[in-house]
């Protein structure tokens, strides 16, 4: 996964409590085997006029104009600002999925719904929690300034505003080294690779046995 060190982008504000993940990505696009393309169905319930399917030519569908992101001063928005409780609902993974294929790296919010708050760390998508007075704050200034960016400092556990203030937030060290690295479950597990061919190896050298196929089975 994409490593996260220090992210400067442009706030779009999703000012609603309780985003499920239903609305984050509907469950009719979930059916696909794949882990790309939700991008373009993210929120689609609240991005479009229309119903959508997959497979819809997403480019000819009408559009709501006053849903936040399609509104022209947040087109290329990287940082969401939400309410608290995003991410509720059911369990899936498609909804950092859909937010990292979009253009999102990283969600500010007072709360979030736990299982969400992992899956996001294991697609390399940086939850942060922000008191609820200093996300009402951040609200009031990307809704009175074109622009307005964020400066996230994952280092430092910093974010960064334009005027110079800065709001701490918690990480777990490991969470934290797993983004600065840019490395998942897997990616974790193949940094070993080494050792793990050793350890095989020797294993197999012995308990020559554990290499013998069983009658009928071809390698």
């Amino acid at each position: 996964m994409q490593a996260f060190t220090i992210h400067k982008g442009l706030v779009a504000p999703l000012d609603r409590e309780n985003v499920d993940t239903d609305l984050i990505i509907p469950k009719q696009f979930l059916k696909s085997i794949k882990r790309t393309g939700f991008g373009p169905n993210l929120f689609d319930e609240l991005r479009y006029l229309d119903h959508g399917e997959p497979g819809m030519d997403n480019s000819k569908r009408p559009l709501n104009p006053d849903f936040v992101l399609n509104q022209p001063r947040y087109q290329g928005a990287s940082v969401l600002l939400a309410r608290k409780n995003f991410g509720c609902g059911s369990s899936r993974e498609h909804a950092p999925w859909a937010l990292l294929q979009f253009g999102f790296r990283a969600v500010i919010a007072p709360s979030f719904a736990d299982i969400f708050f992992n899956n996001c760390f294991k697609n390399g998508l940086l939850p942060i929690r922000l008191s609820e007075f200093e996300v009402a704050r951040l609200f009031d200034e990307v809704n009175a300034n074109i622009g307005y960016e964020l400066t996230i400092d994952l280092p430092e556990q910093l974010v960064r505003t334009p005027s110079g203030d800065a709001f701490s937030f918690e990480i777990d060290a490991f969470r934290k080294e797993s983004l600065l690295n840019g490395l998942d479950d897997i990616g974790r597990t193949l940094a070993y690779a080494d050792k793990i061919r050793a350890f095989e190896a020797e294993r197999l050298a012995k308990h020559a046995w554990l290499d013998v196929q069983p009658v009928g089975v071809r390698s």
